[in-house]
Formats: structure tokens, C-alpha cells, sequence
């Protein structure tokens, strides 16, 4: 029997990118802005309802060009310890320090009643995350920033095709990130996406994605953050599929709360009428670490490979130069597992993990 990880990239008919890849070899343009980019970005644009979409290379620089953009670089930047590290390392490439305040226990998203306390005179932004595609206290968050002064990055790394009160999640903060990563449910190979609300902000975007000039006026410092013809390609085929395979992935995850929750802590999604989710993980809270190590053997055994999403928790990397405690989440990355969650996961796979993990609590 084939493994099951806890994604698999999908793939649309091969027919439909080769298409792109014909039009890609009569223009002869590979990348620099092609035509294949511009259309990618104003479908995605369109889709999303955003106004302003800039297509990166990945959704770390896409975090590293916000900073920039917002010229936010020294300070302090309160963050989440419950993320990916590219979220901690991003802050520290652009030489700023990240402050961390611990997360809630049902969304694992920053919480937002702790951030007021964190703030000192060096900080100069908030960057929280919507962990697995559920959304932060938007609202609060944004009535603190305000009230300071404050700059808000949204790490959306998770959260393409999310919709709170009635608008994407992406169209919140200052500027939001995605991520287009082979392991997201809608990728470009590789890639990432960066929206912001303010036009001159988006024009120094455009800027520093391009090495900082426009033809021979070098204007600023920039980096090289182009996407290629290949990845708009990729992502133009995938836009064609995207409602589908979110439609997809819920049916899973509704599986997962049906056979699991009596079993264990599973996510509990409050979803208003003009909200929407992307179910794009499906985690799973272990009573300990040990029993997470029991369980996560077990499904191994059988060729089923969850994974740890996301551990250490991020306070706890042995790099940082000042840091401090976070309880709730230090406990939950301790004991937090990421189940297999795809388009193509068959019922039959859903039902055959979840029997595992119900029969592997009598051992342990």
C-alpha cells in the first residue's frame, strides 16, 4: 500500500499546464514580470477580492519585503511562538527582534489580550499569524495597533480562501503574506503573495521585488524576489480548481471531526455567514507528548505519516538572543499532530486513520 503523507501537492491535468507551456516557449519570455505573471496576478487579485497583489518567489521573502515595504527595519516585532520558523527568521534576517506572546487554546492563534503588555517603546509592529487558516482576533488586534501607532503583518501563510465578515482574510493589516508552497493547498510549486492596502506601499513592493529600480532609475535597495512564467503557469492552472479542492478537503476534515472528536481534542470552526474556511489542516491535540510519540508510531507502522505542526515552539529556538515563556504554547506543540488532509485522501484512508488512532489509545 502507498505511504500517506500528511499532504500531497495537487496536480492538474497535465494538458491544461501545457498549454501555459506553450504560450511560455512563443513568447520566449521566462520571467521579468512576463505576461503569464501579470495574468496570474490579476486573476488572483480577482479571486481574492484584494486590490493590491504582488506575486513573490516564496512566503518567507514575501514576509521580508513587508518589513521593508512598512520600513520597519530595527525594533521589536510582537509575534506568535506557534508558527513555522520562516515567521521568527524572517524578523531576525531584517535585524529586528522578535517579542513573543502566547497563543489561545482553541485557534493556536496569538492572543490578542496579551499583546497590549508585550508592547515597549521599541516595538514597532505586530506580525500574528492565522495558524492553519483560522483567523486571529482581527478586530482586537487592530484597535491595539491604532491605539500605539503600530504597523500589523499578517502571516497568511495558511489562509488562501479565507473570508471573515464577509471579505478575505488577506484584506486585514497593513499587508498580509501568503504562501504558495508545494504543501499548500494551493501552490505554485513554489511561491508566495503579498497584498497590501495602501498604493504606495504596493508601489515600493513592486520596487524591492525587483532589485529596487525601474529600467536605469535605481530608486532603492531591492532584492530578487521574481517569480517565473513556470510558477504563474502552475498557479493559473491551479486558480482553475481551487473551489473544488477546498470543497474537497472539507468532506475530509468533516470525516475527521465525525470519527475523532469523541476521542480527541479536534478543531471546533465557527464559521458566521459571511465567513468561510479553507481546511487547509487537519490538527489534532494528544493527551501528552508521549502519547502523541505512542500514536504517531503506531500510524507510521502502517505506512501513515503525520506530522508534528509545529514544534519547538518558536521561543524555544536555541539561536535567540532574549526570549521568554509561553506556556500554552510550549504544552501544545508538545502534543499537537497535523493528520493527512488532501483533495485526493479517499474516504476509505480517512476511515482506516482514524480507526488506528481510536484503537491506539487502548495501548497507550
Amino acid at each position: 500500500m502507498d505511504n500517506i503523507y500528511v499532504t500531497k501537492p495537487f496536480l492538474p491535468p497535465i494538458s491544461d499546464y501545457e498549454e501555459y507551456l506553450e504560450r511560455i516557449w512563443a513568447k520566449g519570455q521566462l520571467t521579468n514580470q512576463g505576461p503569464l505573471l501579470k495574468e496570474f496576478e490579476e486573476r488572483t487579485k480577482k479571486y481574492l477580492g484584494v486590490n493590491c497583489f504582488h506575486f513573490v518567489t516564496n512566503g518567507t521573502i514575501a514576509l521580508q519585503i513587508a518589513l521593508k515595504s512598512l520600513d520597519i527595519t530595527d525594533g521589536e516585532i510582537i509575534t506568535t511562538p506557534f508558527s513555522y520558523v520562516a515567521t521568527t527568521s524572517s524578523i531576525l534576517w531584517e535585524r529586528c527582534e522578535p517579542v513573543f506572546v502566547d497563543i489561545k487554546s482553541d485557534t493556536f492563534c496569538i492572543d490578542a489580550k496579551k499583546i497590549e503588555a508585550a508592547i515597549t517603546k521599541k516595538t514597532r509592529a505586530i506580525m500574528p499569524v492565522h495558524v492553519f487558516g483560522f483567523p486571529c482576533d482581527v478586530d482586537e488586534i487592530e484597535l491595539i495597533a491604532k491605539k500605539y501607532n503600530l504597523k500589523i503583518i499578517y502571516d497568511a501563510a495558511h489562509a488562501f480562501g479565507v473570508r471573515y465578515n464577509g471579505k478575505s482574510i488577506l484584506d486585514y493589516g497593513d499587508v498580509s503574506i501568503c504562501s504558495f508552497h508545494s504543501t499548500k493547498l494551493f501552490h505554485t510549486i513554489e511561491g508566495g503573495g503579498v497584498i497590501v492596502k495602501d498604493s504606495i506601499v504596493s508601489d515600493k513592493v513592486e520596487l524591492i521585488k525587483r532589485f529596487g529600480h525601474n529600467v536605469d532609475d535605481h530608486i532603492m535597495p531591492g532584492t530578487n524576489a521574481k517569480a517565473s512564467e513556470f510558477q504563474a503557469a502552475m498557479g493559473l492552472c491551479n486558480l482553475r480548481y481551487i473551489d473544488n479542492i477546498i470543497e474537497k478537503r472539507k468532506i475530509i476534515f468533516e470525516l475527521y471531526n465525525d470519527l475523532l472528536s469523541a476521542y480527541y481534542k479536534t478543531p471546533t470552526i465557527k464559521i458566521g455567514p459571511s465567513d468561510s474556511h479553507n481546511y487547509s489542516y487537519y490538527p489534532v491535540l494528544l493527551k501528552d507528548s508521549y502519547q502523541l510519540d505512542k500514536i504517531l508510531t503506531r500510524l507510521n507502522s502502517y505506512n501513515i505519516f503525520p506530522r508534528k505542526y509545529f514544534y519547538p515552539s518558536l521561543n524555544k529556538l536555541p539561536y535567540l538572543s532574549r526570549t521568554n515563556s509561553c506556556p500554552i504554547s510550549e504544552d501544545i506543540s508538545s502534543r499537537i499532530l497535523c493528520l493527512p488532509l488532501y483533495d485526493s485522501l479517499s474516504v476509505d484512508d480517512t476511515r482506516r486513520i482514524c480507526k488506528i488512532m481510536i484503537d491506539g489509545i487502548k495501548d497507550v
